[in-house]
């Protein structure tokens, strides 16, 4: 064997080698990227301190932060909203993994967590701002929430619901104390979760 051939093998070798390594390398990119990937979903069901818990237990749920949402008002405040007129509703933003859970996993869990035969109230709250919503961020998230509502409407057992499905819109994180309050002030509220009569409404609507 000559020389030049010998050459030539190794050129061809190493050209071999570097193929299989970008090869490697972009499955490798390509498997991560799939694994980090996280979606968004957007619920409005009255007091957001009272919708992080069941989202936050959910395997697979990333984070919630509490915020506004629907309204006309840039960075509008919690007394801004709470006093009525900006538009915005009192919402959630759930950051997840579609790996793990998915969008009509969590719808399920969002109706079970609220009173959707009212209109502009949840509770004891009373308000454009404690509307019952679903904001919706691409098509997909539209059909399953629009066939979601249509189910419990069929269904019969709640009567006609009030709730609406709604492109999302930009989206405000509520104050640092707002955030994770369950957490942060367990006592206060309990009270108020159980003063508002949140849970016994959630027991007669969808049962324990």
């Amino acid at each position: 064997m000559t020389l030049r051939n010998l050459n030539q093998r190794w050129l061809w070798a190493v050209i071999l080698a570097a193929s299989v390594l970008m090869a490697a390398t972009a499955m490798g990119k390509n498997m991560s990227d799939k694994q980090g990937k996280t979606a968004t979903a957007t619920f409005a069901g009255g007091c957001f301190w009272c919708m992080e818990p069941p989202f936050d237990k959910l395997d697979g749920v990333i984070s919630t932060t509490s915020g506004y949402t629907g309204g006309h008002l840039k960075n509008p405040t919690y007394e801004e909203v709470s006093a009525g007129g900006t538009g915005h509703a009192e919402a959630l933003k759930v950051v997840y993994d579609p790996a793990k859970i998915s969008y009509a996993q969590l719808l399920e869990v969002f109706w079970r967590n609220i009173d959707p035969t009212v209109k502009d109230r949840q509770f004891c709250d009373v308000g454009n701002q404690y509307r019952t919503a679903i904001f919706f961020h691409d098509d997909e998230q539209k059909r399953l929430a629009l066939e979601s509502k249509q189910r419990l409407e069929k269904s019969g057992k709640l009567g006609a619901i009030q709730t609406e499905i709604v492109p999302a819109g930009p989206f405000y994180p509520a104050e640092d104390y707002h955030q994770d309050y369950y957490l942060k002030n367990p006592i206060r509220y309990k009270y108020y979760r159980w003063s508002c009569g949140r849970d016994q409404r959630l027991e007669d609507l969808w049962g324990k």
